[in-house]
C-alpha cells in the first residue's frame, strides 16, 4: 500500500518552525510507515483522512482482525510525550497505547482504534461541553516523577518572543497578553499534567468508554491553562452568535465554575492562547482564522 503524506499535513509541517529533520521525516515517510506496519505486524486497511494537521494516521489491524491506528508524527511534534502522557494516563480518559516497544525506533504509536468520525463536535453544544469537562477531570493528575515535560512558564516564555515582534495590527492586543502572561506565571500554581491542546475534536467516541481524548500535546502546569482552549471551541458560531462579549464572557465563567477554576485566571489564559494562536495564523496567511481569534480575544 502507498501511503501519501496527507495534503492537510504538509500544509500544517510548513507553518510549523520546523527542522531539516522534519522535512527529511516528510520525504520519508512513506517508507517509515511501511516499516514502522512490518515492525509492529499489523497490516493497513487505510489512511484516515482528513487525519491530523500533525501527523499521519493508519487504521491498521492485527492478523486476528483487531482493529487499532497508528499514528506517526514528526520529531517536532514530539511523539515521545505524547507517548509518556498517554502511558500515565493509562487509558483513564485517553486512548490507550498498545504497544511502546518500538516507539524509539520510528516514533510511531500503536493506539486503540477508536471512532474517528465521531467526537465531541457532533454533539449539542451544551452536552459536549458538559462531555469535554468529565474527561478534563480525568486527565488532570500529578505528573510522573522526574518527567521530561515543559512546563506551562517555558512553554509560553518562548510563545512571547513571537508575540513581542508581532505585526503593528496585533501590536495592543499582544502587549495585552505578554502581561497577563507574566502576571500569571509570576505566582506559582498547580503542577499537573495536563492535555494540552485539549479540544472537542479532540475527544473521541470509544467502545470502553464513550469518549476518549487524543493527540495531546502535553506540559505541566495549572488547569486554566488546559481548560483556556476549549473555551474558544466553535468559534465561528461563538462570534456568530448575537450574544457577542456578554456570551464569550459567561463562557468563560460557567466553564471555570463547572470545574472549580479561577475565573481571572481562566480569563487572562483564554486571552494569551487566543491571541498566539491568532498571531501564528496570521504569520502563516490564515487571516480569517486570524481575525476571528483576535476578534474573541478583544472581547474578553
Amino acid at each position: 500500500m502507498a501511503f501519501e503524506p496527507p495534503q492537510r499535513l504538509v500544509r500544517a509541517l510548513g507553518e510549523m518552525p520546523g527542522t531539516a529533520q522534519d522535512t527529511d521525516w516528510l520525504g520519508q515517510l512513506p517508507r517509515l510507515a511501511e516499516e514502522a506496519l512490518a515492525r509492529r505486524d499489523v497490516s493497513a486497511q487505510r489512511v484516515q483522512a482528513p487525519g491530523g494537521r500533525s501527523s499521519l494516521v493508519l487504521l491498521v489491524h492485527y492478523s486476528d482482525g483487531t482493529p487499532a491506528a497508528l499514528k506517526m508524527a514528526p520529531p517536532a511534534a514530539r511523539p515521545d510525550r505524547e507517548l509518556a502522557a498517554l502511558a500515565h494516563w493509562g487509558g483513564f480518559g485517553a486512548v490507550r497505547v498498545l504497544d511502546s516497544r518500538h516507539h524509539e525506533d520510528d516514533g510511531g504509536l500503536l493506539l486503540e482504534r477508536l471512532h474517528p468520525e465521531v467526537s465531541l463536535r457532533s454533539l449539542p453544544e451544551a452536552k459536549a461541553l458538559l462531555e469535554a469537562c468529565g474527561t478534563l477531570r480525568r486527565l488532570w493528575v500529578e505528573p510522573p516523577r522526574e518527567h521530561g515535560f515543559e512546563t506551562v512558564a517555558e512553554r509560553t516564555a518562548a510563545q512571547c518572543e513571537a508575540l513581542r515582534t508581532a505585526p503593528p495590527e496585533l501590536r495592543a492586543l499582544a502587549d495585552t497578553a505578554v502581561a497577563l502572561r507574566g502576571e500569571l506565571t509570576a505566582v506559582p500554581g498547580e503542577e499537573l499534567l495536563l492535555h494540552g491542546n485539549f479540544r472537542q475534536g479532540k475527544v473521541l467516541a470509544g467502545e470502553r468508554a464513550p469518549w476518549l481524548t487524543v493527540g495531546p500535546d502535553p506540559l505541566v502546569g495549572e488547569r486554566a491553562y488546559d481548560l483556556a482552549r476549549l473555551v474558544r471551541d466553535r468559534l465561528e458560531d461563538q462570534v456568530a452568535s448575537s450574544t457577542g462579549a456578554a456570551g464569550a464572557r459567561r463562557r468563560v465563567n460557567k466553564l471555570a465554575d463547572s470545574l472549580e477554576v479561577d475565573r481571572e485566571r481562566l480569563r487572562g489564559w483564554t486571552v494569551f492562547r487566543a491571541v498566539e494562536s491568532g498571531n501564528r495564523a496570521l504569520a502563516a496567511g490564515r487571516r480569517r482564522d486570524a481575525e476571528l481569534l483576535l476578534e474573541f480575544a478583544a472581547w474578553l
